[in-house]
């Protein structure tokens, strides 16, 4: 609050002197005989404007004027300004006639004539004032209207994400959960095994709300896990491969990206074939791109490509996260194998999760 009031009076102060400044030197460049008075009346000119735009300004703010549309707004800072220049007028030249500072060649008009000459003049210096505290606040407004527009964006983004990547499909737990069961008494050690690796995914759907991106190694290990409990279910039916560069694994990727481009292979593709098929996941650098690639056995159907959370999220996220400087596409590369790419730009920075 003191800068803004410390701001606006630096500015009247600087304004009004200028305004003396620029008088002065017409009264000493163009002048053809000395003025009687001139320097008193300048400076009573000077202050009583100062005073009097601070109370239009109260009276500005008083009413709220800024808060109107931009058509009323104008209309009434106008209007202000004509009535406030009046009311310099008046008061400037009874303060001369008071103090008898009126030029003689003026004095042959009545007082009221003399006010409206006045007026002519301080009415223009009143509209570039009003039109330069306008000015002030429109700039002023459309800035914080900017940053309001960016905090919602980012709020949106934000929440958006988050919706996002808290999904888990309710259907891989409960194929999980019982999976493990069936493993209780016929393999105790394989059915520990399973409850930490669904501990696992479950911490780290958790944990992925709070971060916008993940070490690719990371998001591989989960979807180790995630495979490992799938392949309980599917047993010999579900075929893992790995063509994974390790220098990609410090790269930065979308927490549970990977496990959803995964499950959406499992359920629409391995899920499908009653011989089951092979998962092959694929981690590589092309040109400046980090190509994340998930293949399986299936076919694409065309409402595979358009419908479903695993497919519209990833597209989301993507678009959220880089724009367009991330590409995601699915296809088919045979009559037997469908491909799921995303090629994100290569993070060049090795610390961005310390």
């Amino acid at each position: 609050m003191r800068n803004k009031i410390s701001t606006y009076w630096w500015c009247q102060i600087l304004g009004w002197g200028a305004y003396t400044l620029v008088w002065t030197f017409f009264y000493f460049a163009i002048r053809s005989k000395p003025q009687p008075y001139f320097f008193q009346s300048l400076f009573t000119d000077a202050i009583l404007g100062l005073i009097i735009t601070h109370i239009m300004r109260t009276v500005i703010k008083g009413f709220n004027i800024m808060r109107f549309d931009l058509q009323k707004q104008i209309s009434l800072l106008l209007l202000t300004a004509l009535v406030f220049a009046f009311i310099d007028s008046l008061v400037f030249v009874s303060i001369i006639n008071f103090f008898n500072w009126e030029l003689p060649q003026l004095k042959q008009f009545s007082y009221l004539n003399r006010v409206v000459r006045s007026l002519l003049t301080t009415s223009l210096f009143y509209i570039i004032w009003n039109f330069i505290y306008f000015t002030y606040h429109y700039i002023q407004k459309g800035r914080r209207d900017e940053l309001d527009k960016i905090r919602l964006q980012s709020l949106v983004k934000e929440l958006e994400l988050k919706t996002i990547k808290s999904h888990i499909n309710p259907h891989f737990i409960f194929n999980a959960l019982n999976s493990i069961r069936a493993l209780v008494d016929e393999n105790p050690q394989r059915a520990r095994t399973a409850i930490t690796e669904l501990s696992n995914i479950l911490r780290s759907s958790m944990h992925s709300e709070k971060l916008e991106l993940a070490p690719f190694e990371r998001e591989l290990n989960i979807v180790k896990d995630y495979l490992a409990l799938e392949h309980i279910r599917f047993e010999e039916r579900l075929q893992v491969e790995y063509d994974i560069d390790e220098d990609t694994l410090d790269q930065p990727i979308p927490p549970m990206m990977l496990q959803t481009l995964v499950e959406n292979a499992i359920k629409h593709g391995i899920g499908q074939q009653m011989n089951g098929g092979t998962i092959k996941i694929v981690s590589d650098f092309n040109e400046n791109y980090h190509e994340l690639i998930v293949q399986n056995s299936g076919t694409l159907k065309i409402e595979n490509n358009t419908e479903g959370f695993g497919i519209t999220s990833t597209q989301t996220r993507l678009n959220l996260l880089y724009g367009k400087d991330a590409k995601f596409e699915l296809k088919a590369i045979d009559e037997h194998t469908v491909q799921a790419k995303v090629r994100l730009p290569v993070q060049v920075e090795k610390n961005i999760f310390k």
